[in-house]
């Protein structure tokens, strides 16, 4: 039986980001320090978005326009995450085999997040409206 998700935490999409992000702040911690402000500044901020606006996401269950509207910048956020990390091994900063693991990881985020998208009507609580945020109807 599976367990009952409560919060965005209880989602393994969202497990999955955080600790992939998390992975990703470790291995910054040793990029040249004039990445600071670039790429690694940039990586961060791109990885720690994707669980953030899952979060966002799961809060805005009511209205499937802005439960897919955040899907999609957490969608954005993890492809622009795969991004830094080809430039992360471009630039000689991290490990090939180690950022092959985590661009798979992010992949897989990415399927798990177009599958929510795609079937956002099994996410979408019910008996609630099925409007935008500003209250328009669809």
């Amino acid at each position: 039986m599976s367990k009952q998700i409560r919060t965005h935490r209880d989602l393994e999409v969202y497990k999955k980001a955080f600790d992939a992000s998390m992975e990703i702040f470790r291995l910054s911690k040793s990029f040249p320090k004039e990445e600071t402000y670039s790429l690694t500044d940039q990586i961060r901020r791109s990885s720690r978005s994707v669980s953030a606006n899952l979060a966002e996401a799961w809060r805005k269950r009511r209205y499937e326009g802005s439960f897919i509207s955040k899907l999609s910048d957490a969608e954005g956020e993890a492809a622009e995450t795969q991004v830094w990390l080809e430039y992360a091994v471009a630039c000689e900063y991290l490990d090939r085999k180690i950022a092959l693991a985590l661009y798979n990881k992010y992949d897989e985020i990415l399927n798990t997040i177009v599958g929510m998208i795609n079937y956002s009507e099994k996410w979408i609580l019910p008996g609630k409206p099925n409007k935008s945020a500003t209250g328009n109807k669809r």
